[in-house]
């Protein structure tokens, strides 16, 4: 029987296929295709785009002085997160095929390709190069643990929360026991190490 929170989820589902199909009709506008991984824009849009690009001295000298003084508390980031990538990485390389899970793909999360927009200058594109990063590996740890929450604790919030991972929904409400209890039962029918 579908209950209303399955109609929901089906209406984010068409909503979320809209949202993409709009984006690729956005595609098609800025004239640009995606080639085996590989942006390729039009000549003409090239053109216009490097019409566009800003002086490196023109874009620093808009900068704020606490907007350069601050740069390198954000750029030394790049250090835990690359211990954090790493560490993740190992992570589901060795427990999940042991828990049973299905790896996640770095590059379904990790997006780096603004470098290739012809109108940002140097710094602009070692800017967007930094944030494609570190954003998509918050968005790969996430997935990582949102499998790990599904496979070992698959229970909602009491609360409700600001954002949670794709994997929350289909986890067993607040309270409900009999609904955990059947997880686990289901899960010790599967290869994986008992419950911690």
């Amino acid at each position: 029987m579908e209950t209303q929170i399955d109609k929901l989820r089906a209406r984010i589902r068409e909503m979320q296929e809209a949202l993409q199909d709009e984006f690729d009709a956005r595609r098609e506008r800025f004239r640009y295709r995606v080639t085996r991984r590989r942006v390729i824009f039009e000549d003409d849009a090239r053109r216009a785009h490097r019409a566009e690009r800003e002086s490196l001295r023109s874009f620093l000298s808009r900068a704020q002085f606490l907007v350069i003084v601050t740069a390198p508390v954000i750029y030394a980031l790049i250090i835990p997160f690359v211990l954090l990538d790493l560490f993740v990485t190992v992570y589901q390389t060795i427990c999940f095929p042991v828990y049973g899970i299905e790896k996640v793909r770095r590059r379904d999360y990790i997006a780096i390709d603004r470098q290739h927009l012809a109108y940002l200058n140097w710094l602009q594109k070692v800017n967007c190069i930094y944030c494609g990063y570190c954003n998509g590996l918050i968005e790969f740890v996430r997935e990582v643990a949102g499998r790990t929450e599904q496979r070992w604790c698959p229970i909602k919030h009491a609360r409700r929360l600001a954002s949670t991972h794709a994997r929350y929904d289909g986890f067993t409400d607040y309270g409900d026991a009999a609904a955990f209890q059947a997880h686990v039962r289901q899960r010790a029918g599967k290869s994986g190490p008992p419950e911690p």
